[in-house]
């Protein structure tokens, strides 16, 4: 039986079909799930996926994170449910106190986007067995509020726990504190970062590579074998 995860649409949200692509392309089934709606279909993981909901009004991901949808997916994630965030999925993450820490303004205070390096920090995850630990990346990156902060003690806690997924290499493209690109929580299950794995896996797309298909064929493994 196939995989079915589910893809959240919000006002705003713009990388829904391009999460959907990238998910049929792992061979799993896409499931669209809609902001207002309680239930997730029988869906088996759930990604959150890039944009501007609700135009970043108030906080980027502050007026989301109190959506219907996620009413049942915080519920869902603390019971064990494998969820990604990607960008804005990543700030609704922080926000609904699924991820530590948070996410502020671009510390050069403009938009970005570019092909961004990354480092593998974390292959244990639902999200990140395909991958290698210490395995570099180049994963697509667009955002403005994409520095990711937190506490000292936060931040010691997820160095020591292993709980720093991805790293940014060469080049810190946002002000993150300590290079952070992306974090999962204690369970491995929820995962948020801020480039946008699904715009990475068609050689004819993106960066010309794969590097970010592993996300989704990562995900399909941990299901099979659950």
């Amino acid at each position: 039986m196939t995989a079915r995860i589910g893809v959240v649409t919000f006002p705003g949200s713009l990388d829904d079909r391009d999460t959907q692509r990238a998910i049929r392309l792992a061979g799993a089934e896409p499931v669209a799930l809609w902001h207002k709606d309680k239930d997730l279909k029988q869906v088996d993981a759930v990604v959150l996926c890039g944009g501007f909901s609700y135009g970043d009004y108030l906080r980027a991901g502050a007026i989301a994170r109190f959506s219907p949808v996620m009413e049942t997916i915080i519920e869902q994630a603390k019971s064990g449910m494998p969820v990604l965030g990607i960008c804005n999925g990543f700030q609704i993450l922080t926000e609904a106190h699924l991820l530590p820490g948070g996410m502020l303004g671009n510390d050069h205070l403009h938009f970005i986007c570019r092909d961004q390096k990354l480092r593998v920090e974390n292959a244990n995850t639902a999200w990140t067995v395909d991958y290698d630990a210490g395995q570099e990346i180049n994963i697509p990156l667009k955002n403005m509020d994409g520095r990711y902060v937190a506490d000292e003690r936060t931040l010691d806690m997820l160095e020591a726990e292993g709980r720093v997924a991805f790293r940014y290499l060469d080049f810190n493209p946002n002000g993150s504190l300590r290079d952070i690109a992306g974090i999962t929580n204690e369970a491995g299950n929820v995962v948020g970062l801020m480039p946008h794995p699904e715009h990475a896996v068609e050689p004819l797309i993106g960066t010309g590579r794969t590097d970010g298909l592993p996300f989704f064929t990562s995900i399909l493994k941990k299901l099979v074998n659950v």
